[in-house]
């Protein structure tokens, strides 16, 4: 819609005032590491972080939330519950914003989630452009996240001493005027901000060996192949690597009743088809009892199943699920094993 700038002083004041009508959350330090949390002071904000231990789909989907509630007896209750509130998520990476749209065609399509629609119908999403990789385990570039030009209201790139604002729907442009003091972008600023995107490509490397468009034909060979079997050795099924990935959206329902049992409500929590108990079904039959074969899944998923329902991978190359693997799996090294042998 158009080119504005944003003085980097005027961000504390911009949160400061959007902080009066929304639910703010954003990038913030914990100790050495940074987490999305709700913002209750802009000195709080740190968009010049790395990258965070769980990804902003938090926001959207919580680790745990209420359904419904119930009230038994002779006139049975049964009442919805959706905790959605006007939130404005802020310093999204664009690794992340692309894992944002595949939650999106996941919770719309077949079944829609009422829950995640409301909070997704709420949230103001201001994303931000990656100009340095977070760390070595990095590989947005491979997966095509590195950059992103949709599923954002407001998208920030650092250009020094301000932020250009590609202002991309009209509720980010009443954000923006009615919270905050940017202005127009010149003729130097789009010259500039054409230089810093010009410059940040060469900073990030290919760590795929191929082209991840490759990654469904790939695998649909490798559900056989040796790999599986050696993963399967060293996982010791925790279940971490889908707990901080951005596009896994798994979860288990279940109820808590209160000690009368005659109230209480319906929850969800994310699960994990890492764990043994995730394929346990009536009868005590387990239909993916190997780890072995959890960790083709997973793989499955990520370069195969999502790719063939929505259209899009499943990996966004963020490298969550590498750093946090106390058993050292990664995701990239098993794509790149497969790619070797095929």
């Amino acid at each position: 819609m158009s080119l504005m700038i944003l003085d980097k002083g005027a961000v504390a004041p911009l949160v400061n005032a959007l902080m009066a009508d929304y639910r703010v959350v954003g990038p913030q330090a914990r100790g050495p590491k940074f987490v999305f949390d709700t913002i209750t002071d802009p000195s709080q904000l740190r968009l010049d972080y790395n990258t965070t231990i769980l990804p902003p789909k938090k926001v959207l989907q919580p680790p745990e939330e209420r359904l419904a509630t119930f009230v038994r007896g002779a006139k049975p209750q049964v009442e919805t519950v959706i905790e959605a509130q006007p939130t404005v998520l802020l310093g999204v990476h664009t690794c992340d914003l692309h894992a944002i749209q595949l939650l999106d065609k996941a919770f719309s399509q077949e079944y829609p989630d009422a829950h995640y629609l409301q909070r997704r119908e709420q949230t103001v999403i201001v994303s931000l452009e990656c100009l340095e990789p977070c760390d070595e385990h990095s590989f947005c570039k491979s997966m095509g996240t590195l950059t992103a030009d949709e599923g954002y209201d407001l998208h920030l790139t650092d250009l020094g001493a301000s932020y250009a604002v590609d202002v991309a729907t009209e509720r980010g442009a009443e954000l923006l005027s009615k919270y905050g003091t940017a202005r127009e972008a010149t003729a130097a600023d789009i010259k500039r901000l054409n230089e810093v995107l010009s410059a940040k490509w060469p900073r990030f490397t290919y760590r795929l060996d191929f082209d991840a468009a490759e990654l469904p034909a790939l695998l649909s060979t490798a559900y056989d192949h040796p790999l599986w079997d050696e993963l399967g050795e060293r996982c010791l099924a925790c279940g971490s690597c889908t707990n901080v990935c951005p596009t896994c959206y798994c979860f288990n329902v279940f109820d808590e009743v209160d000690m009368s049992l005659a109230e209480g409500e319906r929850r969800r929590r994310w699960d994990s088809c890492q764990l043994d108990e995730f394929a346990r079904v009536a009868g005590g039959e387990n239909f993916r009892k190997a780890r072995a074969a959890r960790q083709r899944h997973r793989f499955m998923r990520k370069g195969k199943y999502l790719y063939e329902r929505f259209g899009v991978l499943g990996c966004v190359g963020c490298g969550r699920c590498i750093r946090t693997c106390v058993a050292g799996i990664s995701i990239v090294d098993g794509f790149n094993t497969i790619y070797g042998s095929a």
